[in-house]
């Protein structure tokens, strides 16, 4: 089994198309939405993270859907990071992540970022008065 997460970078061209329907019809891959911003009644294109899950065969399939579909496809965990020469472990951020991704470690009082829990909701980009946290979609 194999489950990775992913953002979809949508043209606007391809926002009102069933894409994702076709995840799960063609391709028995399950889904699970992270965040969306989607905006078709303006024109504009939009993005989408997922996390997928099936088997190798399958998910491998469904990639190369993708990607001929006209998306933009990115590994999630390549998009967010901590800058830890910006932190100063403030542990502002921590109560406020949703997944535990920002946990503050018990023997350094250090703030950890674990990227593997990591949905790229922004919460602790807008949290963090020292620009420690960065998601570039």
């Amino acid at each position: 089994m194999t489950k990775v997460s992913i953002v979809l970078h949508f043209p606007k061209d391809l926002v009102d198309k069933p894409i994702v329907y076709r995840l799960v019809k063609d391709f028995n891959l399950s889904f699970n939405i992270l965040k969306a911003e989607i905006n078709p009644q303006e024109g504009q294109g939009g993005l989408l993270v997922l996390e997928l899950e099936g088997d190798e065969k399958d998910y491998k399939k469904g990639i190369e859907y993708l990607k001929k579909s006209g998306l933009k496809l990115q590994l999630l965990s390549k998009d967010i990071s901590m800058d830890r020469t910006k932190c100063v472990d403030c542990t502002i951020c921590v109560p406020l992540c949703p997944t535990k991704a920002l946990v503050k470690d018990a023997a350094s009082c250090e703030v950890k970022f674990i990227k593997d829990e990591c949905i790229a909701c922004g919460i602790c980009i807008k949290a963090c008065p020292y620009g420690a946290m960065t998601i570039s979609f």
